[in-house]
């Protein structure tokens, strides 16, 4: 692709990936400086942030995000997993907790200058599935009309179902079935797809972008390992081109071209597309970083 990706996509990192000790509420570390890394890189036109503990530090990423020209976005999937929070939780008292910990992160999601929160579901029963899926409907329902007064959006990220987090949704006809229950509902919902997760959901690009289209509304891109008993197993996302892992050059590419075909490269109202690379064990996240950006580039000109 001889134009610049930019154009149709506004590529994002996930600060709370990139930088895991971020997502260690009691100490964030050096969060102020790891996100101005972000900031102040121009290859990115969007950052997304999680919840930030300390009001100085959250005073500082404002207002580093409000003179950036990025685009900002939040996830709360962080906030549910570290404390075990279910928001389709079969105990009303525990979906609640849950649902409480989202309407709170679309507060923070506001302040910060997002325009929306991103979440996951949670671990599910099989013999208790169906009550799971009309409890999770209560709780977005509930975050979506909170959300949409403020003119904020909600997006459920697509999980595996079987492999490592155990989530309600996916696989992709799920979420689709999901979404269109949602969107019959209220306006302001819409799925993530992520292409770290595509294998792990036992799916391809093609399928999974074809079948969850008419409700995609934001876009991830990493690498996993499915293969069991190796290094990095399940929703870890490592580096692109770690040891038995799924993603790399290629599997992008594919990917890229999936979402050309089905029309998300938009030089009006360009997606956000955004890495999600987390270092393994002691790895720097600067290069790890820099290793995103040498993949997607690779990916792009060929493209």
């Amino acid at each position: 692709m001889i134009e610049p990706m930019n154009k149709y996509l506004q590529i994002g990192l996930i600060h709370f990936m990139a930088y895991p000790q971020a997502m260690k509420w009691k100490d964030q570390g050096n969060i102020v400086e790891t996100v101005k890394k972000i900031v102040v890189d121009d290859y990115f036109d969007a950052i997304e942030v999680s919840h930030i503990e300390k009001d100085e530090d959250r005073a500082a990423i404002k207002k580093m995000l409000d003179s950036s020209h990025m685009k900002v976005c939040y996830g709360a999937q962080p906030r549910l997993l570290t404390a075990g929070l279910n928001p389709n939780a079969i105990d009303e008292t525990e979906r609640l907790k849950a649902e409480a910990i989202l309407i709170d992160s679309i507060d923070e999601a506001e302040y910060l200058g997002a325009k929306g929160i991103a979440f996951l579901s949670g671990k599910y029963e099989e013999d208790t599935k169906e009550q799971a899926f009309r409890q999770l409907v209560k709780t977005t329902k509930t975050i979506c009309e909170y959300a949409a007064k403020k003119d904020m959006t909600i997006t459920l990220e697509v999980f595996d179902y079987d492999l490592d987090k155990k989530s309600l949704i996916g696989p992709a006809p799920y979420a689709a079935t999901f979404a269109a229950e949602m969107r019959s509902l209220v306006e302001n919902f819409g799925l993530m797809m992520d292409l770290s997760h595509i294998p792990q959901t036992h799916e391809t690009s093609k399928y999974a972008i074809q079948v969850t289209k008419p409700y995609i509304t934001h876009l991830h891109m990493g690498n996993g390992v499915v293969k069991e008993g190796a290094e990095a197993f399940g929703d870890t996302h490592p580096r692109f081109g770690f040891p038995n892992s799924v993603n790399d050059v290629p599997e992008l590419l594919d990917f890229l071209r999936v979402l050309q075909a089905e029309g998300f490269f938009d030089s009006v109202n360009p997606p956000v597309l955004s890495f999600e690379v987390k270092p393994w064990q002691d790895e720097d996240p600067d290069i790890v970083i820099a290793n995103a950006k040498r993949t997607l580039n690779r990916a792009w000109s060929l493209l």
